[in-house]
Parts: structure tokens; C-alpha cells; sequence
């Protein structure tokens, strides 16, 4: 059997390959690159640096696992970087990392395993994939602290029965004592917590450089209309957003509502800011088809905490999440992701609001 292991240079896709090999394997690293500097070289900020991919290379090195760097920077600018940019002008918050799984990584690796005729795809997320009776199972990781599922829900049936999650069913002290016992350069890198396109300055800075509408100046507004201060671009808040709002008040304040085509922040009260519900779009399920009962947890942002729901299809692909309580607003943009415990049902991302 031949794996091919997807390496950003960091510690878990490190140990993805050495623990593949170890199970027998014959192991094939790639790395995308999906961003380039104007100069066309890989970025040098970020994650998935020029840094990165020497310690992908190296790592393989070490490994003695023939490397590949596999070019899809107009793949990733055309799906992921110009809706990014889109998205923010429209208000919302996008969330880049579960876009570049949807369209561009994912399909991509899984066709390169085809073309270099490996039998699986291994890439180092922690989550877990299972098989019984009734299909392939997606589970959140082992560690509760480094659980990567969220940005995995859209992934299906036939991705599922072609990939391996070998990282999902350790800690991440086990995977960096691993890399350490092997030697491996990566063994005490630390985790990336940037987007692989930004380079320095942040999110801000680039969508200021590459979509410069987005740095608009407006007014802040109170929920009764109010002009309450100034901004220098609805880019720099989200829904639900407390702090770094600019203004002086007596009560804390949220972000509730960003209305762009006026260049207008709304910011509120917390009782202001909780929903009933939200709309969601570009549904899909990992077992195929929705669960039989429609009682769910959600998670409404990467680090939010799951939060009981009940689910219901509204056609033409929209479902709309109901919380059993009120609920701060989440931000349109960013993906509503549905569990049973730890297994994930399926997701979607957030087109709106449903008020009190």
C-alpha cells in the first residue's frame, strides 16, 4: 500500500509519515503551494513558508520519502483568496481554512494520490476517521485541545474511505515525543497559527493591500441609530466583537450587526447581541444524507463551545439552526458545524440570523 502524506512542515504531518511508514507503508511527501510572494517564491511570513517547505523536504530527508512541492497557487487565489476578499467587503467573516479544504486542498491531494498511484491520503489534522456497518465516521481528535474536525466537516463518504488521520488518535505531547525519540527537526516547532496568504501585518494588512475597499472609513452606531464614533474599515470587526471597538461607554458593547453597503458598524448591548438561530448554506453531511433526529450541538466558530440545537431544511439547500436558548450571534461567514458527542454530522456556513 502507498500513502501519500500531505507535509506542511510542521510536527503533526511530520509524524503522520513516520507513523505510516512505520505501519508499513510506502510513504510520497507533498506539499501545496498555494501562495506565492510577488517575486514568485513561497511566502516568508506565515504558515507554508519557504521555511516550511524546507522542513517538509528535510524532514522527508530524514525520512528517506521521496518530496514533491505540487503548484496550486491559481487554484487557491481564485476559490479561497478572492472570496476571502469578497466576503469581508459583503460583512462577513470568512473562515479561509475551511474554504481551501472545501475547494482546493482535499480534491487536490486526492487526485494527485491518484496520478502517483498512492492508495491513501494522509494529512496530520487532528480528528478520527472510523469505519462500521454503516459507512465512515468523522470523530474530533483524542486531544480535546487540538481538535481539528470543525474545519473538516465537509469532507464525505467517498473522501473519507480514501484518507487517514493517523495524528487524531494521539495527544499532541505523544506526536511531539514521537518527533523527538525519531530525531525529527520539527519535534519542538511551534504550531502556526497564521493564514498561509496573509504575510506580516495580519489579515488586515492584506486585505488593505489586495482589496483596499475593505479600509472604507465609516461611522459607528448605536442600536438606535446613533453615531457613537468612527472606523477605518468594517474589515476590522466581526459579530460579536468586544473589544478594540473605539468607543467610550458606561456599558459594554458588541458588534451585532455590519452593514456594508453603508459603511456602518452596529454595536449593542450583550441582550442585543443573543439570536434565536441562524441560516446556513452549502450544507453537506458526512454520512450522505441528514441525521434521523434533527437534535444537535453546533458549533458556530472554531473555539466556540458546541451548543444544543435543533435543525430544519428550508430548501434550495438552506437549513436553518434553532438554538434551544438564546445565543450570542454568530458571524455569517464562518461555518456552523453539527455533532452527536464527539462524531461530526455535517456543517455549513452561516448566511444569517434568525432575531427573537
Amino acid at each position: 500500500m502507498r500513502a501519500l502524506v500531505a507535509m506542511s512542515g510542521g510536527v503533526d504531518s511530520s509524524v503522520a509519515a513516520a507513523l505510516m511508514l512505520d505501519a508499513g507503508y510506502d510513504v510520497v511527501g507533498v506539499t501545496l503551494k498555494q501562495w506565492e510572494d510577488p517575486d514568485g517564491t513561497l511566502p516568508s511570513a506565515g504558515c507554508c513558508t519557504v521555511a516550511d517547505a524546507e522542513d517538509a523536504r528535510r524532514v522527508s530527508a530524514q525520512l528517506g520519502i521521496p518530496y514533491y512541492v505540487l503548484d496550486h497557487v491559481e487554484d487557491f487565489r481564485r476559490n479561497v483568496v478572492e472570496p476571502f476578499g469578497a466576503a469581508y467587503l459583503a460583512g462577513r467573516t470568512p473562515n479561509p481554512c475551511i474554504e481551501c479544504n472545501r475547494t482546493v486542498r482535499f480534491s487536490a491531494l486526492l487526485q494527485r494520490s491518484e496520478e502517483l498511484d498512492c492508495d491513501l491520503l494522509v494529512t496530520g489534522h487532528h480528528a478520527r476517521v472510523t469505519r462500521d456497518e454503516r459507512g465512515y465516521h468523522l470523530w474530533k481528535g483524542v486531544d480535546a485541545g487540538k481538535d481539528q474536525s470543525y474545519v473538516l466537516h465537509m469532507l464525505g463518504q467517498d473522501q473519507l474511505a480514501r484518507i487517514r488521520l493517523p495524528i487524531g488518535e494521539v495527544t499532541k505531547a505523544t506526536v511531539r515525543d514521537i518527533a523527538g525519540s525519531l530525531g525529527l527537526r520539527t519535534a519542538t516547532k511551534p504550531d502556526s497559527q497564521d493564514l498561509c496568504f496573509v504575510g506580516e501585518g495580519g489579515y488586515r494588512a492584506f486585505l488593505r493591500r489586495e482589496f483596499p475597499q475593505t479600509a472604507a472609513a465609516g461611522d459607528i452606531v448605536d442600536s438606535d441609530g446613533t453615531v457613537v464614533g468612527r472606523h477605518g474599515g468594517t474589515a476590522a470587526f466581526t459579530i460579536g466583537q468586544r473589544r478594540g471597538l473605539g468607543v467610550a461607554a458606561g456599558e459594554r458593547r458588541f458588534v451585532i450587526e455590519i452593514r456594508p453597503a453603508r459603511r456602518e458598524v452596529v454595536i449593542g448591548t450583550r441582550d442585543d447581541l443573543l439570536v434565536d438561530g441562524c441560516i446556513v448554506t452549502d450544507v453537506s453531511f458526512v454520512a450522505g444524507a441528514p441525521p434521523p433526529t434533527r437534535t444537535v450541538e453546533v458549533k458556530v466558530r472554531y473555539r466556540s463551545r458546541p451548543t444544543s440545537a435543533r435543525i430544519a431544511e428550508r430548501g434550495a439547500g438552506r437549513w436553518e439552526v434553532r438554538f434551544f436558548d438564546p445565543h450570542p450571534a454568530p458571524a455569517p461567514g464562518q461555518a456552523a458545524v453539527f455533532y452527536d458527542g464527539d462524531e461530526v454530522l455535517g456543517g455549513g456556513i452561516i448566511d444569517g440570523i434568525v432575531r427573537r
